[in-house]
């Protein structure tokens, strides 16, 4: 491998690309669970050789987002609310940290940042859409994690958050999307408030109180499925 700082830098810009997009992907369900991805075609999409390739696979492995299967390949892995109960009550709890570990300081920019992601809210509030709702929750997120400083808390927070986000996706269906809209909506308002003062104390159980409630809604959704399907 190059020495290169350059080259390095490069690499790594390419490697993230990739990793990011493919993550999207899974997590928007573009890639159904179940579904092989074919490396010749990433591969060719991408402009690089399989080599690279595999080490963005091998790192959406780690984080439980694909599967290898002996002569199938690699595989979308499929999600389950009861499986995930103790990641989301995981994130519950790191969510209250956001504001204590390593803060940053508030500038206009960052509360511009919130203000924007709002006012999405607001014309989605209007004209409600999946998977643009799914696009501006990870996009808050990333902007939520620029609140702190703390490296190790940013990568955790965000590997769990995108081990969940497919599972209400796929919930969506069952759900009020106009009313989820609205609640989201609340959310970011709240936060904004909140950093409007610099209270990012205040952001972490704002996080945490919607985590919680997102989850409960969740599992009572399934729960309503599991009665109907049964009666």
């Amino acid at each position: 491998m190059s020495t290169d700082p350059v080259r390095l830098s490069e690499q790594q810009r390419k490697f993230t690309q990739m990793y990011q997009a493919l993550r999207t992907r899974i997590c928007l369900l573009d890639y159904a669970p179940g579904q092989r991805l074919s490396e010749v075609t990433l591969a060719e999409e991408f402009g690089v050789s399989r080599t690279p390739l595999r080490r963005v696979l091998g790192r959406l492995e780690s984080e439980g987002l694909l599967k290898s299967v002996q002569s199938v390949g690699t595989i979308v892995t499929d999600v389950d609310i009861e499986e995930l109960t103790q990641t989301y009550q995981l994130r519950m709890e790191l969510a209250e940290m956001i504001g204590r570990l390593s803060p940053v300081e508030v500038t206009p920019d960052l509360v511009e940042r919130f203000r924007s992601i709002l006012r999405r809210c607001d014309e989605l509030v209007r004209t409600p859409d999946p998977r643009r709702f799914a696009q501006v929750n990870m996009d808050f997120l990333n902007v939520l994690l620029d609140l702190t400083e703390n490296e190790p808390f940013r990568e955790i927070s965000e590997r769990l958050y995108y081990r969940t986000t497919r599972i209400w996706i796929k919930s969506i269906a069952r759900m009020d999307l106009a009313e989820e809209m609205q609640i989201f909506r609340r959310e970011v308002a709240d936060v904004l408030s909140a950093v409007e003062i610099g209270a990012l104390d205040a952001v972490g159980h704002i996080r945490r109180s919607h985590i919680a409630m997102s989850f409960t809604r969740l599992r009572q959704g399934k729960a309503r499925e599991e009665m109907q399907v049964s009666a």
